[in-house]
């Protein structure tokens, strides 16, 4: 079942996706930090000269380098499972990126294998883990 567990807390996870997504659209890098537990890890396979990094300020500090190349980005999530137990939940999203880089717009598409955790009744990101499903580049605007 892909949908399973409380539903105020699958509402809430659900919303966590969303303030991630929101927060990559404004480059806020403190509300999207938020998301993040303390001893989060977010791999990145697709990206080797990345991997995987551990820590919130560490993957923070690694986001904000990375943002310098997706100027004006548009980032939608949205769950594809969440399954709650406990305290725990594992996640798959799906994300849709747009953005303009060196003369063209591209669209990439993606999936996240997550684990969230509640701590002190908030949901955060342990574990995210990216990989491509569609990737498409075309000269800028069309």
């Amino acid at each position: 079942m892909p949908f399973t567990g409380p539903f105020e807390d699958r509402l809430a996870i659900r919303e966590l996706l969303e303030t991630y997504a929101d927060a990559v659209t404004r480059n806020d890098a403190s509300a999207w930090g938020a998301t993040w537990a303390e001893d989060g890890e977010w791999s990145l396979p697709d990206y080797p000269e990345i991997g995987t990094t551990k820590g919130r300020d560490a993957i923070v500090a690694m986001w904000l380098e990375a943002m310098k190349a997706y100027p004006g980005i548009m980032f939608e999530a949205w769950p594809g499972s969440i399954e709650v137990e406990g305290d725990v939940a594992r996640v798959r999203s799906y994300t849709s990126e747009v953005y303009d880089q060196d003369g063209q717009t591209k669209r990439d598409r993606g999936v996240y294998d997550d684990v969230c955790v509640k701590r002190d009744g908030t949901w955060q990101f342990r574990s995210r883990s990216f990989r491509n499903i569609h990737r498409q580049h075309a000269p800028k605007g069309l």
